[in-house]
């Protein structure tokens, strides 16, 4: 993806929508302000952010994809570079909020909570899938703070805007696999269907998906073969054949699923998926243990 992508120091510079904010400030709109006062606020903004910056005990760099294809100058791919003060306990995320409000409003990023369970700013940093918001600056260093911090969109995935990738195909995934519960029996009015402890913890680590996609992102299967569940949807399958609440009909028609050509089979253990989950789901366990279940059911002693 970023072979031969021209990077660039980005110092403000080129940034006409710093003045969006500045207009803001003095109760203006962008619109009301002539080339001279935006000019004006344009430099004002570049000043205060390179004071924000000397002032800062600490700095990192983070070396930001950069790519609008609605926009003539800006559809040719490349890094641009923002300079970014440094504090304790400063996420990724943080530190692309800071470039976005300080350097470039139109750099563009899905965030939703901040608090790693909305899935929405997976990311690739520094060669490996990660949520913005739990990734720490201080964590990307093996001492210290890192010289530069290199972000891009997920791989394997359509670009829409910088570093923002088109999800559909992921959700279809996910959809295909009907994740939702279906019990056989439908309980009368406020009656609960009860679920065994024992059985619950089978089933617990499952549900912590957070449906960010970093899991079919690092898979090498997902990137060459657009058919293939993935490990996201099988892990979500799993999490409905092994609740003993929706009865072996149903069970059994989550197994013909998952076990179709291009569902667990193409799985090949190369533990990707789980290594870069956010929520610590033993992803390839889970697919392992659907493949033994759907081996069992097509079994027949006769």
């Amino acid at each position: 993806m970023s072979t031969g992508i021209t990077e660039t120091e980005d110092d403000g510079t080129e940034t006409q929508t710093q003045a969006v904010g500045a207009a803001r400030a003095a109760g203006e709109t962008y619109t009301e302000m002539d080339s001279e006062e935006i000019e004006t606020a344009n430099e004002e903004a570049r000043r205060r952010t390179r004071e924000l910056v000397e002032e800062a005990d600490r700095t990192v760099k983070l070396k930001v994809f950069r790519f609008d294809p609605e926009v003539p100058e800006k559809e040719e791919p490349r890094f641009d570079t923002f300079t970014v003060p440094f504090s304790k306990g400063m996420t990724v995320l943080d530190a692309l909020m800071w470039a976005r409000d300080q350097y470039d409003s139109s750099l563009t990023f899905r965030h939703s909570c901040r608090q790693a369970v909305c899935g929405s700013d997976a990311l690739f940093v520094n060669g490996r899938q990660r949520l913005g918001c739990k990734t720490q600056v201080a964590d990307l260093a093996d001492s210290g703070i890192p010289k530069k911090v290199r972000i891009e969109p997920l791989p394997h995935a359509e670009v829409v805007k910088d570093l923002v990738v088109d999800m559909e195909h992921f959700y279809d995934q996910m959809e295909s696999v009907e994740p939702y519960f279906q019990g056989e029996d439908t309980p009368d009015g406020l009656e609960e269907q009860y679920q065994s402890r024992e059985n619950r913890e089978k089933v617990k680590m499952s549900t912590r998906c957070i449906w960010c996609g970093a899991c079919m992102s690092s898979c090498n299967i997902a990137a060459g073969n657009n058919d293939y569940l993935g490990p996201a949807a099988i892990n979500k399958a799993y999490r409905f054949a092994m609740d003993d609440r929706e009865g072996e009909d149903l069970t059994e028609h989550r197994l013909n699923i998952i076990e179709q050509e291009h569902g667990v089979w193409r799985c090949q253990t190369q533990f990707s998926c789980t290594e870069v989950c956010p929520k610590d789901i033993p992803l390839t366990e889970h697919i392992q243990e659907l493949k033994r279940e759907a081996v069992k059911k097509n079994l027949k002693f006769w």
